[in-house]
Formats: C-alpha cells, sequence, structure tokens
C-alpha cells in the first residue's frame, strides 16, 4: 500500500518539477536575448552587377549600408519591428538608386505609379496600396490603411485620396521621375530593352545592366516580434494600371511570428501565381522545414531568372535566396553579423 501511496506522489510531483525547470530555461532564454535581433534588407534582383560600372556598384552599395544602419540604431533602441522595416523602407523610397518613390521606373505610357505592402508578425495586420502615384512614401500609406481602415488593400485614385485625407506626405510627379529612369524608358520605347527585366538587347562597353530594384526589408526585433514591408515602381514599361506582387500580402511580402517574415523581388506576376511569400511560411508551419529549406524550396519553383527573397525566422536566422545573376542585401544581427552584398560571389 505504501508502494501505491508513493508512486501516486510521484506522478503529482514530477510533473510540477518538469513544468519549474521548462519555466527557468524560457526565462533565462529571454534574459540572454532581450537585446538579441536580425534585419535583412534587399534593394531588387536581376541583372548581373559584375557586367554594372565600378562607380555604380559602390554606390549601390553605399545605399545599401545607409539603409541597414537605419535599421540597425533603431534595433539597438529597442524599436519595433514594425517601425523599422517602414523607416528603412522610407530610406529606400528616397534614394534615387532603387526602384521605389523617387527613381522608380515608368509605365508604358511613361507615368509613374507606385505599389506598397505592410505586415505586422505579431498580429498578422497589414496594409497595402497599388498604382498610387502622389504619396512620397509609399509604405507609410501602406500602414495607414493597415491602422486606420478596416481594409488590407486600396488601389489607385482612391488610395491617393486616402492619403491626403489623412495627412500623408505628397510629393508632385517630377520627385519620383529621374533623368536615370527617363532615359531608360526612353530606350525601352525604342525597342532597345525588354520590358520584363529590364535587360538592354545589345549592352555596350561599360554600360550598365538594369535591373528589377524593388526595396524590401524584414526585421526581428528584441521582443521576438517579426515585421516585413516592400515597396516598388513595378516593372519598366508595365502596362497602367498593372499590380505585381509587392502590394499582394502572400505573394510578395508577409510576417508571422510563429514563422517568418518574407519580402520578395522579381517579376511579380510568377511571385503571385506561386504564393511566394506565404509558400515559404506554409512550408515552415505544416512541413516543419527551415527557414532555409523553405525558402530555397519555394525560389526553386519560380522560373529561372525570375527573383529571390529576404526572409527572417522566429529564432533570427537569415535566407537570401535567388536565382537571377544578382540580388542587392544586406544584413545585420546583434551577434556581430554585417554585410552588403551584390551578386552571387558573395
Amino acid at each position: 500500500m505504501n508502494s501505491v501511496f508513493f508512486r501516486r506522489l510521484a506522478t503529482l510531483i514530477v510533473p510540477v518539477c518538469l513544468v519549474s525547470v521548462f519555466q527557468t530555461q524560457v526565462t533565462q532564454v529571454q534574459a540572454q536575448d532581450k537585446n538579441a535581433y536580425s534585419i535583412v534588407i534587399h534593394g531588387g534582383a536581376g541583372g548581373d552587377p559584375g557586367r554594372w560600372s565600378a562607380e555604380y556598384q559602390q554606390q549601390r552599395r553605399e545605399s545599401l549600408g545607409a539603409a541597414l544602419e537605419v535599421g540597425i540604431e533603431m534595433l539597438e533602441d529597442g524599436k519595433s519591428a514594425i517601425d523599422v522595416v517602414e523607416a528603412v523602407v522610407r530610406t529606400m523610397e528616397d534614394d534615387p538608386v532603387f526602384n521605389a518613390g523617387r527613381g522608380c521606373v515608368l509605365n508604358e505610357e511613361g507615368d509613374h505609379e507606385l505599389d506598397a505592402s505592410i505586415m505586422d508578425g505579431a498580429t498578422l495586420r497589414c496594409g497595402a496600396v497599388a498604382a498610387v502615384t502622389s504619396a512620397k512614401h509609399p509604405v507609410t500609406l501602406a500602414r495607414k490603411v493597415m491602422e486606420n481602415t478596416r481594409h488590407v488593400l486600396l488601389m489607385g485614385s482612391g488610395a491617393d485620396k486616402f492619403g491626403k485625407q489623412i495627412g500623408v506626405e505628397q510629393a508632385p510627379a517630377d520627385w519620383f521621375v529621374t533623368d536615370r529612369k527617363k532615359a531608360s524608358w526612353k530606350r525601352w520605347k525604342a525597342g532597345q530593352q525588354d520590358a520584363m527585366l529590364h535587360r538592354p538587347k545589345n549592352l555596350g562597353p561599360g554600360e550598365e545592366q538594369l535591373y528589377l530594384g524593388t526595396v524590401g526589408c524584414v526585421a526581428l526585433d528584441s521582443q521576438g516580434n517579426i515585421a516585413a514591408a516592400t515597396s516598388t515602381g513595378g516593372l519598366m514599361g508595365k502596362r497602367w494600371g498593372r499590380v505585381g506582387d509587392s502590394p499582394i500580402v502572400g505573394a510578395g511580402n508577409y510576417a508571422d511570428n510563429a514563422t517568418c517574415g518574407v519580402s520578395g523581388t522579381g517579376v511579380g506576376e510568377e511571385f503571385i501565381r506561386i504564393g511566394v511569400a506565404r509558400d515559404i511560411a506554409a512550408r515552415m508551419e505544416y512541413g516543419g522545414q527551415s527557414l532555409e529549406q523553405a525558402a530555397a524550396a519555394t525560389v526553386g519553383k519560380l522560373p529561372e531568372d525570375a527573383g529571390g527573397v529576404i526572409a527572417i525566422d522566429k529564432h533570427g536566422n537569415i535566407a537570401t535566396p535567388f536565382n537571377t545573376p544578382g540580388m542587392s542585401r544586406a544584413m545585420a544581427n546583434s551577434s556581430g553579423l554585417k554585410s552588403v552584398a551584390l551578386g552571387r560571389e558573395e
């Protein structure tokens, strides 16, 4: 009888002990990681960086590095992931070296139409805008859609009107269009450049090969929250009103604390068909794949030369697979990682 009593007592005591040990371990990990963060950004995939001039390569590296520093400083200061990705993408929207905001490519008619989205992995709240023309920072307008409406995606004149009503900073048309992109559009119009992949048909010595220049940022903050944001001017020579993957949550942008955050860059139609960003998260959620496995498998489903992604999982791991000759990218974490890269050789 005594042996039965002690066995029953053991069944009560052991689980309590195990729970106590587990809680202690979790507390220790959280305490160790309270200042931990990871961040990765991209400035577009496509083209061959090896064909760019040394000056242009340096310009892109400096621009990527400057945007990365904005994110690092905010994360080290304890700012939230959603604030970080918005701020970093705003920085890139202001930089004419990228195809987002100022310096965006032009559509078939020679006009600009901008797309952006943002998602908070802690709540799965998200917002997006498509084919907007007046918001200086489309990513901020996308966040306002997330926070100030019950909707996810606003487009065209309606999105522009909403932005003006709530006081989002506006910019005139000539602020977005640079001489470089005007010249690029004229080459496309003259039939010297492919409308989808931005490739000059006859690339001369020292001539820069153009590329898909969408921008994006994914961050994991010290509270364990993930956020992602993507912004673009789309494809050179696109039909007016065309919408790519960047403002489509689950295609070009996604964030979920339970799995990962993803921002894509490339031929948007292909990303939409596969649902690239959500596919990566689903592989992790339902298939138990690691971030590296999931991201590589999903990008592997894309047609050759279609683009790539940047991604961060809930542990701070970073993945940047792409199937183009290059993808401009930069990354950092609280363990000392910091790098900037343009092509496959890095």
